[in-house]
């Protein structure tokens, strides 16, 4: 049972738009697309998890992706996937990551050996303990019964060797492929046979949990240092990624394919509200846009049925 579905990160969403508003040459541009691809790669890993999540049907959970809440500590902690159980809830934290994965214990470092070489990581097992300790301190905040909680970091890479130091009963214990995720869920099933929670309860929990939810909305222009004046404005052709494209009878239209589009300005406001504000008045929709016309711009606005707040005069559009 799928409470909060797994959808495509604000953070991606956003270093998509910066990647089309940037100038190829600008020196960050290279950063930027490291780390959008950086972050598709873990989303990947996350969606590959769906299909072996898929098999838990003797004692389905309630499943949460990508929850985001406040800790008792004043900051923000995020779960990949979280699976709630009358009797226990697991955290599944989920790596990417292609290679030969070597957990080493005593400084606690991923190490990724490949032909190129060697690159380290944050030990995921620090991470995945961390958010344990955080989620149960939330619950006791919650005034929710002691739940046990299973952590478990899950390498969707189905090619991927992991290999530990020998005593590290961590990794040993708690690192898995994705594939495994079914049987190490039974085996977890038998240490924690008796349920702990009542199906209202755990109904409740979810509703809290839901509610108390918070999505992460990341400044990328202030991560990488760019000023709105670095990005180029106006109509993007879907077609040949040319900017601008000009509006002319009704329509965009493209000056380097000729391809014509009746909405190209909707992801043109979608990149404005990911980027700068979420909110656009009309003076701002004509600049962003590159129009002449106010009535044009109150018209394709209009058109999109948005809510506003303000007077004719003064309104604003939530995008």
């Amino acid at each position: 049972m799928i409470m909060k579905k797994r959808g495509i990160p604000l953070k991606i969403r956003k270093l998509e738009a910066l990647a089309r508003r940037l100038p190829d040459g600008h020196p960050k541009y290279r950063d930027i697309q490291a780390e959008l691809e950086r972050s598709r790669a873990g989303h990947r890993g996350e969606e590959a998890l769906d299909y072996h999540l898929a098999f838990l049907r003797d004692r389905e959970p309630m499943i949460f992706h990508g929850l985001r809440l406040l800790g008792d500590n004043g900051y923000f902690f995020q779960i990949d996937t979280l699976l709630l159980y009358p009797n226990m809830a697991v955290i599944l934290e989920t790596k990417n990551i292609a290679g030969t994965l070597f957990f080493e214990q005593a400084f606690h470092q991923l190490i990724r050996i490949q032909e190129a070489g060697e690159d380290v990581f944050s030990d995921p097992l620090l991470q995945v303990s961390r958010q344990k300790r955080q989620l149960q301190s939330w619950l006791a905040g919650q005034h929710f019964t002691d739940l046990p909680i299973a952590p478990l970091v899950v390498i969707s890479f189905p090619s991927t060797k992991i290999t530990a130091d020998p005593h590290h009963k961590e990794a040993f214990r708690q690192v898995l492929h994705a594939a495994a995720i079914p049987e190490k869920i039974a085996a977890l099933h038998l240490l924690h046979p008796v349920p702990v929670w009542t199906e209202q309860e755990r109904e409740q929990a979810a509703r809290r949990l839901l509610a108390s939810h918070t999505p992460h909305h990341p400044d990328v222009l202030e991560k990488f240092q760019i000023v709105p004046a670095e990005l180029f404005t106006g109509v993007q052709c879907p077609a040949c990624r040319c900017l601008p494209m000009l509006r002319a009878r009704g329509r965009w239209q493209c000056p380097r394919c000729r391809h014509q589009s009746c909405d190209a300005h909707v992801q043109a406001l979608t990149d404005y509200s990911l980027l700068h504000e979420r909110t656009i008045t009309n003076r701002a929709c004509r600049e962003y846009l590159q129009l002449d016309s106010r009535s044009t711009a109150t018209r394709l606005l209009k058109q999109l049925q948005l809510p506003y707040t303000g007077s004719l005069k003064d309104r604003k559009y939530l995008l």
